[in-house]
């Protein structure tokens, strides 16, 4: 049964993670904000993500999984439910920031739980790309649900449907037994950590991923919308916004499929790394694609290329980070490569918000292409430790 905790953390984590832009649409006119505002919700909840990863990192270390599972599927749902009737911008804020520590706590327990209970924890690399996909089915789920139900009943409810999914496995949450701590650990051994090159070339590998998924995350609705719009100028309003909403979940299905196929590689035991640079150089390449499309369908062709070639790269990067280190600090390490990634969130989706501003979305997408380069040359970085 921790398989299925394991799973349904990470499940929630990909909840989360596609929240804001699910349902980005029909928020920004409910709290009458612009693109740069509802990019600066996105900030607040990433950065609230950084500081929360780092305390529950070494807290999982500390005292183990099962209460921060329990809180995780707590403090999610009820941030979810108080976004699905905040009316001012302030409380949508407040939402965020509760929200962020919500899904940092589901998203350690998953992640250093995956490695040990999948394939015997033999190769973690495989592991983490299989586990993954429960992330995927949660990115999938959140905007093809809104799409669906906000056709049908009002925003408030909608909302507050996904928040009812994320509270539900609390019960199993609490009766689960969890891998035992081990009992070595100090936060010396945490500090230490900050010394190992490895641990800064991962860090900033992903950095440069999480930008680029954050990004798409958030922004695919918009873009399109806009390109939808641009290219059937007569489709009807509320079937434009349906249809922006669902790229998300088709970019949900291609990172499903890209880390299923990921797990099934045997060389990614081994060559995990050159995976992580093929995928990167692709994905530069499906960037400029997206900045140059006209029609809808090949939106829709883009956001599910993306989402194979983006899938492998984050389980594989911790796939190959977590074996140059000692089992009892894997929490407090998987913290503090996360939270440095998670500055590439705070960074770069508020930075296409703010450059779409006089402009559109699908230019400002230019602003990923430096991104994928650096995120090549760290991937050789990495595989010369």
């Amino acid at each position: 049964m921790d398989k299925v905790v394991a799973l349904l953390c990470v499940f929630g984590l990909g909840m989360s993670l596609t929240l804001l832009g699910s349902v980005s649409i029909k928020l920004m006119p409910r709290l009458k904000v612009d693109r740069a505002k509802f990019g600066s919700l996105i900030s607040v909840f990433m950065l609230s993500c950084l500081i929360a990863v780092l305390i529950v990192g070494v807290t999982v270390d500390k005292i183990g999984h099962k209460p921060i599972a329990m809180a995780g599927f707590l403090i999610t749902g009820l941030s979810i439910l108080v976004l699905a009737y905040s009316k001012t911008y302030s409380t949508a804020l407040g939402a965020c920031m509760i929200l962020g520590f919500g899904a940092m706590a589901l998203n350690t327990v998953g992640n250093t739980l995956i490695p040990h209970v999948l394939f015997g924890g033999e190769n973690k690399a495989a592991a983490m790309n299989l586990g993954n996909v429960s992330t995927c089915l949660g990115l999938f789920l959140s905007p093809m649900a809104v799409s669906f139900l906000f056709r049908r009943i009002s925003y408030e409810r909608a909302v507050s449907a996904l928040a009812v999914i994320t509270l539900l496995p609390l019960i199993l949450a609490a009766i689960v037994q969890y891998p035992q701590v081990e009992a070595g650990f100090a936060l010396s051994d945490a500090l230490a950590l900050l010394a190992k090159p490895a641990t800064i070339v991962a860090a900033l590998l992903l950095f440069c991923y999480i930008a680029l998924e954050s990004s798409l995350c958030n922004w695919l609705p918009p873009f399109g919308k806009e390109v939808i719009s641009q290219a059937r100028p007569g489709l009807d309003a509320d079937a434009a916004d349906a249809s922006a909403q669902r790229l998300l979940s088709v970019f949900a299905i291609g990172m499903m499929v890209g880390r299923l196929l990921a797990s099934v590689i045997p060389a990614i035991k081994a060559h995990g790394v050159w995976f992580i640079v093929s995928c990167a150089f692709i994905a530069a390449l499906i960037i400029v694609a997206m900045i140059f499309a006209k029609k809808g369908r090949s939106v829709w062709i883009l956001s599910a290329l993306a989402g194979l070639v983006f899938g492998p790269i984050f389980p594989t990067t911790v796939g190959v980070t977590f074996p140059k280190f000692s089992d009892k600090v894997q929490g407090s390490l998987f913290g503090i490569i996360f939270a440095i990634g998670l500055l590439g969130a705070v960074i770069v989706p508020k930075a296409i918000g703010n450059l779409s501003k006089g402009s559109s979305i699908q230019r400002s997408l230019r602003l990923l292409l430096p991104v994928c380069v650096m995120l090549i040359v760290l991937a050789f970085v990495l595989s010369r430790i």
